[in-house]
């Protein structure tokens, strides 16, 4: 159940991204991300509400409230690489970061997270898993590699967190401290670096109603992470999440632009493989 739930969370994810890209054309990169963060913002205010929820009955550790402000660096490393290199490549060095990253937090059980270690016997699928990675990045810019990979262990460690959150308070109460907190910073990042965008010369909504629903879908994208992080490996939570993300995102092009990636779809086979390989080994164990 929980891996369909992180594929879910994928897809949501290839549809969030559809909607946000309007938003973006609209009020430009920075401005979106603001829009993005209010609209999320009260749309888990309102369900906590109705859940009776008590947003400010408690204090945690400083750094488990930091989630939201490290969502903010993951769009901001990826708008930096997309002028670069393509989509396919952000994408294939994104789930490398979350690869990487999500092999330590469970060899090492970091963020006190439940420990997974890796075996031998897996190195069959995470050679496959590492051969769809290879066969999506098409392009190599130094500082664009980096920056897209770091962007993919920027998310691990933030649901990660977010998840810690959620398990000494709510699911709805960590997420919304995820677009409170990513909200603010996300404000004076605007201040800083959109001021040339439509959104200072004045707001203007547009009729394309449906690019305002991005940050309601990032919320239930955050909600099911909470569920799901806590119950499956980090390593799988990314590849399931990846592979919702990139056949439904093929999907999404062919219906929108009718456009088709063979690059995308070859990278999502072998990774789906290398994963189906390595869940029947632990399933055997």
């Amino acid at each position: 159940m929980y891996y369909l739930l992180s594929l879910l969370a994928g897809i949501l994810i290839s549809v969030m991204v559809a909607f946000n890209g309007g938003l973006t054309e609209q009020y430009g990169v920075y401005s979106a991300t603001v829009i993005i963060h209010i609209a999320g913002l009260l749309f888990i205010t309102t369900m906590a509400i109705i859940k009776r929820e008590r947003l400010f009955s408690g204090r945690q550790a400083w750094f488990l409230y930091l989630g939201g402000a490290i969502g903010v660096m993951t769009t901001a490393f990826n708008n930096l690489a997309f002028i670069r290199i393509s989509v396919s490549s952000i994408l294939a060095l994104g789930l490398f970061g979350q690869s990487i990253m999500g092999l330590i937090i469970d060899q090492y059980g970091l963020l006190k997270m439940p420990r997974h270690t890796f075996k031998k016997r897996k190195i069959l699928g995470l050679l496959l898993i590492l051969c769809g990675i290879i066969s999506m990045t098409n392009n190599f810019d130094l500082l664009a590699v980096t920056l897209s990979f770091f962007a993919g262990v920027i998310i691990v460690i933030s649901r990660t967190l977010n998840a810690k959150l959620a398990e000494c308070t709510s699911i709805r109460i960590s997420t919304f401290y995820n677009y409170l907190i990513g909200l603010l910073v996300a404000i004076p990042v605007c201040l800083l670096f959109g001021r040339s965008e439509a959104f200072f010369a004045g707001i203007v909504i547009s009729p394309k109603i449906y690019i305002y629903i991005g940050g309601i879908i990032g919320v239930c994208v955050v909600l099911l992470s909470n569920i799901t992080v806590m119950k499956i490996p980090a390593f799988y939570l990314s590849l399931f999440m990846f592979l919702g993300q990139v056949f439904s995102g093929i999907l999404i092009d062919m219906v929108l632009s009718q456009t088709f990636s063979p690059r995308n779809l070859t990278g999502g086979i072998f990774v789906a493989i290398g994963l189906c390989i390595n869940l029947l080994l632990d399933r055997k164990k």
